[in-house]
């Protein structure tokens, strides 16, 4: 889990967006832990507490600066290709 502070906005045919920064600035583990998820894959499931809508899924784009751009993903099915090199 990570918190990040975002501006969400949506477009006249209601598909979400949204740009945001990580609320704390990550340490050496967490950005490590980012940087991992990031590679596996940019999907993640946003929550709005409160909301009647519950989680949606985003891909997330995070810019040189730290920004990050997420677009919600309806038609992502939960799969993807990832390659490791573990030696």
């Amino acid at each position: 889990m990570y918190d990040i502070d975002i501006t969400v906005t949506v477009d006249a045919v209601g598909k979400c967006w949204a740009a945001g920064r990580h609320v704390n600035a990550l340490d050496t583990t967490q950005r490590e832990g980012w940087d991992f998820l990031m590679e596996m894959d940019p999907h993640f499931s946003i929550a709005f507490p409160g909301e009647d809508r519950g989680a949606i899924m985003v891909r997330v784009v995070e810019a040189e600066d730290g920004t990050l751009t997420l677009t919600e993903a309806p038609d992502w099915d939960g799969s993807g290709n990832v390659t490791f090199d573990l030696t």
